[in-house]
């Protein structure tokens, strides 16, 4: 059994393959721990460093006060009349630009889930009829290439060469085109390697943006939609947010169409209604788990961690796995605390040892009380999965799981020995190891073997781990590390953590700029979003989509929480307000225009009046 290790810091290529067992060993073969007594010393607690987080600002009773008048056993028949509307619309449009146009809208308002049969055979027809009518306007021709790439289809870069001139440069005539300029902006962010023009265009339509933001337009739809692009673009957004933030804008829309604007409503509402019932298992659940008592000096956020587990998969049926993600989160989450900064480098050790053991007599008497908790918290959570799995569908994945944890554990405990060794890591050094201690990898194999109900196939799990060792993952991670660093290295340095990427590399260049260090890493994760293009439109991807999907989700959600800071260790800002968003506040729904528009709804009955009757 291998892993691959790949470097997106020179050239772009796979590195060999080397043993998964021995990888972080191997990455650190010159360090040797100075601490090597066979008597475990526990530390008293005031020997030990504190990252001091403060408290949770979500307690168990304000998770069960959580309320939504919205639930399917009341507005299903409304859900349903909205939908089979809009699945006619796709069925019987034929004229690609108003096609793609409600496409877009559909995947954005997180609609997709619902129409995913309807928007296959849309994309199909769209790809297989390339309308010439069309070839001339910017707009429809950046949004063609936009769709169709997010949907793994190859187009080519060259269909914007007609908007170029004789220098190669994209035409100045074009800046008056701003919906134009903004869809070309949000198509380029769907590049590959060496695409050039992607490039050019990504560079010429960021000045003309910036320009038309300059102005005062923010309280327009077209400001708001520049304003948002230019922090985040669209490709990269975490959808669940996209949803919550587009139904905003789309009813600014003057060319809405009312029907849609309401079943996004609703179904925002009714989905939100489901992760409301989950936090609330999951609240329980973690106060019976005994991390926050045994464990005070870690993060005690189930429901930001419950922001990942939403964040890479939210739709209503996929609630196994959202829980059971939670909980892998929660778990991970402390037991990086333990590594990061409270453990000793002799626990941390033994507490490997154990975990590569797998055992629950691997507990030694002198443990300190939370060294047991987590193992127990970690173990008991790895042989339920395991369980599970065994008794539904007489699969034994218990490598799979074991392996994940192992990984995760010895790449905590190489950061533990730089950190005792007061050792400074290359770039290149620190992110082969530290793409696998973000978790990303272990999160989608555990979403995977969650999944197994009926989205992922029991085959998948037949092809001795190489499916787990895709390249999709293997970026995705990277981004994920990426904005992690970047939106906590300030912070983790002052509790005492080990140096990140960005630390690494001014150490590495001898650079004195840390702005200097922060655009090089940024760059790096752009670069980064290019392989992932790539794997899925042109590489060797037999990924099943549901987990093609997560692997993007997962990436996004990172940068949706680490853009603004470290959204999970500090989170009583900008993280408390989003979530406030997401699974607090449900979205008004307010009576909808009696004037159908774009062909979308002959019935407008709205749900108050549904309810009334």
């Amino acid at each position: 059994m291998s892993s691959i290790i790949y470097s997106p810091f020179t050239s772009l290529l796979p590195l060999k393959p080397i043993s998964s067992a021995s990888s972080t060993a191997t990455i650190n073969t010159r360090l040797k721990s100075r601490f090597r007594s066979s008597i475990l010393v526990v530390l008293r607690p005031q020997q030990r460093r504190s990252a001091k987080y403060h408290p949770t600002v979500w307690e168990n009773k304000h998770i069960d006060s959580f309320f939504t008048p919205y639930n399917y056993e009341l507005h299903s028949e409304r859900l349903q009349e909205l939908k089979q509307i809009t699945s006619t619309s796709l069925r019987t449009t034929k004229d690609p630009c108003i096609l793609l146009k409600l496409i877009d809208s559909i995947q954005r308002l997180g609609l997709e889930y619902h129409f995913e049969n309807e928007i296959e055979d849309a994309v199909s027809f769209i790809y297989a009829h390339n309308d010439q009518t069309t070839s001339n306007d910017l707009f429809m021709t950046a949004l063609r290439f936009r769709i169709l790439r997010q949907h793994g289809l190859f187009v080519g870069s060259d269909v914007f060469d007609r908007f170029r001139g004789r220098d190669g440069k994209f035409l100045d005539s074009l800046s008056s085109n701003k919906h134009g300029i903004l869809s070309l902006y949000e198509a380029s962010h769907l590049g590959m390697p060496e695409e050039n023009v992607l490039e050019e265009a990504k560079s010429f339509t960021t000045k003309r943006l910036r320009y038309f933001s300059a102005g005062k337009m923010d309280t327009t739809l077209f400001g708001k939609q520049v304003k948002q692009s230019l922090e985040v673009p669209l490709y990269w957004r975490m959808p669940r947010s996209e949803a919550r933030n587009f139904i905003d804008l789309y009813q600014m829309d003057e060319t809405k169409s009312v029907t849609l604007l309401e079943l996004a409503k609703l179904d925002y509402n009714l989905v939100q209604s489901v992760h409301q019932n989950e936090l609330k298992e999951l609240g329980r659940w973690w106060d019976d788990l005994g991390f926050k008592k045994n464990l005070p000096f870690a993060r005690d956020r189930v429901v930001e961690n419950y922001l990942w587990a939403m964040g890479i998969v939210s739709e209503p049926q996929f609630s196994k796995c959202r829980i059971g993600l939670t909980k892998f989160v929660c778990i991970l989450t402390a037991i990086d605390d333990v590594y990061d900064i409270y453990g000793s480098l002799d626990e941390l050790e033994l507490f490997t040892n154990a975990v590569e053991s797998w055992d629950i007599r691997a507990i030694r008497d002198e443990f300190p009380l939370y060294l047991k908790t987590c193992y127990l918290g970690m173990l008991n959570f790895g042989n339920e999965v395991i369980d599970d799995v065994l008794q539904n569908h007489g699969l034994n994945i218990s490598s799979y799981i074991k392996e994940e944890w192992l990984n995760l554990c010895k790449s905590y405990l190489v950061e533990a020995r730089w950190f005792y060794n007061d050792y400074t890591p290359s770039l290149n050094e620190y992110l082969e190891n530290s793409s696998t201690s973000v978790g990303g990898h272990a999160a989608i194999v555990h979403a995977c073997i969650l999944l197994l109900d009926g989205s992922i196939p029991e085959t998948l799990l037949d092809y001795n781990f190489n499916h787990f060792h895709s390249k999709l993952i293997y970026w995705s991670s990277l981004i994920t590390r990426l904005s992690d660093d970047l939106g906590t290295s300030k912070d983790e340095l002052k509790r005492g953590d080990v140096k990140k990427s960005v630390e690494c590399y001014m150490a590495e260049k001898g650079i004195w700029e840390e702005e200097e260090a922060i655009n090089h890493i940024k760059e790096l994760r752009r670069n980064s979003w290019k392989m992932v293009n790539k794997e899925i439109i042109i590489g060797n991807n037999c990924l099943p989509k549901i987990m093609v999907k997560m692997c993007l989700n997962m990436a996004r959600t990172a940068q949706f929480i680490f853009q603004h800071g470290d959204g999970i260790g500090t989170s009583t800002g900008a993280t408390k307000h989003r979530l406030a968003s997401l699974i607090v506040k449900p979205v008004p729904i307010i009576d909808p225009c009696s004037k159908p528009i774009n062909g979308l709804g002959d019935s407008h009955t709205t749900i108050k009046t549904k309810i009334k009757k």
